[in-house]
């Protein structure tokens, strides 16, 4: 047989203002054709766990598409016509697919940017086999059960188990090429927006789920649980949580997992929103733990301009407090500041330079313009930002962050890129000189998955409310679509 292996891939922020072209893919390091099928197998995606068991199976693989961008606004017409169009025009010639999409792609010609293309997909081969491997991101859409034949989502956040779920599902779609499963599956959704702060594996209420639905897997009739927590900065009105549930051949006993998977869910509704701390406050708490470490970081999280989840990833808000109460011995990853980048390798190594940092970029949708911060500092280190991923997410993927800085304050190390790219790996520091293991604090733009990187790493972790459009502060969004009402934009208490 002969099997289409395809990525595509945008978590989309409706929120922010950074634009989500084609080049925006091909910066993260799109591929097509052979170029996908070289830069991805053997890698820990569910891309390269596709291609390893279909191959071991004595298949033929067909990769026209590989392409993956950094959370950011919503993705062009043209990015998303030329991602789709690669994909459908490898279809006729199919046996079947294993999709390796995020779950939470909104683009200006649909709102449901995988649901579309499976139903196009399905429009070309009605009865085609279909596995797809979605982020525990997702917000799921009738179109997205309807026009596939099974699927499956992450069950860590930070997702370090890409592999194992794409093996998963893959398994199963080879299984059923053979005739041995049949799968239904069921599904449903709270009215739920979950936030995302709330949604790491580690922590409740995502443990006691996760741990729910391997439960469920235990039975070997059940192929796959998902609990998707969501994407609630996609102001869309599918947004939110769910439950999926795939059977072989038995519908009910789905709908028994789901149902219970749902309850739990519904019940710990608010165990899924974050309780917010004025900044000031809890920089003042991270000093006082920083007293009582002797052997690593304390982890400052820049959560609100988190670029993995579609922040510009230039707002100095949190920045700006670190160095108004005097933090010492601090590295920063990152600030998205390309003209910053060139003015340090004008001046070279060792210069002096004075920068007005970040703040390039407004956000409309919050009502905040773009404010720099004027910052003086040693050029400390300078290079061409690309380095190979050694940790467990995106295991043996090249990150290309461009053309990239240090500039030290002499009390702060601040890395500088001209990419966007979320800390989610050590690499991001090592690549550029900086031993974060020796820092007393590292402030990373992120959310949950700098937990794949630098979780044994910091001995304490201090959450900082600063300004963006990855805010977990709802009061200030503008919800204009998502399905109403829904928890917590309203108050919903029916148990």
């Amino acid at each position: 047989m002969r099997i289409l292996v395809a990525m595509m891939k945008h978590e989309t922020n409706t929120f922010s203002p950074v634009r989500t072209d084609w080049a925006r893919f091909q910066s993260w390091g799109a591929h097509e054709g052979q170029a996908a099928y070289d830069a991805y197998k053997g890698t820990g995606m569910p891309f390269g766990a596709y291609i390893g068991l279909a191959e071991a199976a004595g298949h033929e693989v067909v990769t026209p598409l590989a392409a993956e961008a950094m959370p950011s606004g919503k993705v062009e017409a043209e990015a998303y016509r030329h991602m789709t169009d690669a994909i459908l025009s490898a279809v006729p010639e199919c046996d079947a697919a294993m999709l390796d999409l995020h779950g939470a792609m909104v683009a200006e010609e649909t709102d449901d940017g995988e649901g579309t293309l499976l139903e196009r997909i399905r429009a070309i081969k009605p009865d085609l086999p279909i596995c797809v491997t979605y982020d525990l991101h997702t917000n799921l859409t009738q179109k997205m059960v309807d026009n596939c034949t099974c699927m499956i989502g992450y069950k860590t956040y930070p997702h370090i188990d890409m592999v194992e779920v794409g093996t998963q599902i893959a398994n199963v779609l080879l299984a059923a090429l053979e005739d041995k499963v049949h799968p239904v599956i069921a599904w449903g959704r709270p009215p739920l927006l979950a936030q995302t702060l709330r949604m790491g594996h580690d922590d409740e209420p995502m443990m006691s789920l996760l741990a729910l639905a391997r439960e469920a897997e235990a039975d070997p009739k059940i192929l796959a649980a998902t609990v998707f927590g969501g994407f609630p900065l996609a102001d869309f009105h599918d947004a939110g949580s769910s439950i999926c549930v795939v059977a072989d051949g038995d519908m009910a006993l789905a709908e028994h997992w789901r149902d219970r998977l749902l309850e739990h869910m519904w019940a710990n509704r608010d165990e899924f929103v974050y309780q917010h701390e004025p900044l000031g406050d809890a920089l003042v708490r991270a000093k006082e733990m920083a007293k009582t470490i002797d052997d690593g970081p304390v982890l400052l999280l820049d959560h609100a301009d988190n670029v993995g989840s579609g922040g510009t990833m230039d707002v100095m808000t949190v920045i700006a407090e670190v160095l108004r109460q005097d933090l010492e011995d601090v590295a920063v990853a990152a600030v998205y500041d390309p003209a910053a980048v060139q003015t340090m390798q004008k001046a070279g190594i060792g210069a002096s330079v004075t920068l007005k940092l970040g703040g390039k970029t407004d956000m409309p949708s919050i009502d905040r313009a773009g404010e720099p911060l004027e910052v003086t500092g040693k050029v400390k280190m300078l290079s061409d930002g690309e380095w190979i991923v050694r940790g467990p997410m995106y295991t043996g993927v090249r990150v290309k962050m461009g053309h990239s800085a240090v500039l030290d304050t002499g009390k702060v190390e601040i890395v500088i890129t001209s990419i966007h790219h979320e800390p989610w790996d050590v690499g991001v520091f090592t690549s550029l000189g900086i031993q974060p293991e020796y820092k007393k604090y590292l402030l990373l733009k992120s959310r949950i998955h700098y937990r794949a990187g630098f979780g044994d790493l910091g001995k304490a972790t201090v959450t900082c409310d600063g300004h963006g459009v990855t805010t977990s502060d709802n009061s200030i969004l503008d919800f204009e679509k998502v399905r109403r009402p829904i928890y917590p934009l309203d108050q919903i208490n029916e148990p």
